[in-house]
């Protein structure tokens, strides 16, 4: 199963001091707005979240339908496949996607040591 681009999605204090800190670890900002508290930096294909007053723990982000670089893939597996097999294996997760829907939406849950993991699909 390809869940799609891979992120850390980290829940900062501070947004100025978490990006200061990241870019002297050689990450640029790939995306978001600074102003608005989130940012994407990017480092190679590994990419860091840093959300600020959004959500209160840390998790791991995949997102079905795109690269490292946010390109739109032309065969991906849609979030709503990803959910049905998740289910197949006896997986729960703690946020669902209507599966009657399509184009855009995210499923959560979290793994057995308390992680949560988000599938966030933006396509």
């Amino acid at each position: 199963m390809h869940l799609g681009a891979f992120s850390i999605s980290l829940a900062v204090k501070d947004i100025a001091i978490s990006k200061a800190f990241y870019e002297k670890l050689g990450f640029t900002v790939f995306g978001g707005d600074e102003e608005q508290r989130w940012l994407i930096m990017k480092n190679g294909t590994a990419l860091v979240g840093l959300f600020q007053g959004m959500f209160t723990g840390n998790m791991l982000t995949f997102n079905p339908g795109w690269d490292s670089d946010a390109t739109e893939l032309p065969d991906f597996m849609d979030v709503r496949e990803v959910q049905a097999r998740l289910k197949e294996q006896g997986v729960e997760l703690e946020q669902e996607v209507d599966p009657t829907t399509t184009g855009p939406a995210h499923a959560a849950l979290v793994d057995p040591d308390g992680n949560a993991i988000l599938i966030d699909q933006h396509v």
